[in-house]
């Protein structure tokens, strides 16, 4: 139950977060993007912010001999980098630049009942299940 309220008041701090900072709005995303018209930067001040608190953070919590609310940390442990890794993040920036949304703000605009987060998040979702399908059936012929 508290992993549950804690992931609760985590992700209404990231949504205050998204909307504050304009993540949220499509328009801010295409004024960082355009580089070479009405660059807009403030989006790198969001992105450094973030950067410095993690790195912070990361410091002392790593520290911890176990998370606060889970018995072991859940940590990656892949660190090479891969042509998947190299053409997922690719396929996720050109999305990002297309539509003006990455996941997160995506789901914190579902909350402005607007058409185009709707339209982006269940395009999302439609993407997820065609790359399961493809991949159980790639993986049977192995």
């Amino acid at each position: 139950m508290k992993n549950n309220v804690v992931a609760l008041i985590v992700g209404i701090l990231f949504a205050i977060g998204l909307g504050v900072s304009g993540m949220t709005k499509p328009e801010k995303v295409f004024g960082f993007l355009d580089i070479f018209g009405k660059w807009d930067a403030s989006l790198i001040f969001v992105m450094l912010g973030a950067i410095l608190v993690h790195l912070i953070a990361y410091r002392f919590i790593i520290r911890l001999k176990s998370p606060l609310f889970s018995k072991l940390w859940h940590l990656p442990t892949k660190k090479e980098i891969t042509w998947s890794l190299i053409l997922g993040s690719f396929i996720f920036g050109v999305g990002w630049a297309l539509a003006g949304y990455c996941p997160g703000p995506a789901l914190t605009s579902l909350a402005s009942f607007q058409m185009r987060p709707l339209l982006f998040f269940v395009s999302l979702i439609f993407g997820m299940l065609t790359f399961r399908l493809i991949d159980r059936k790639l993986n049977l012929k192995r």
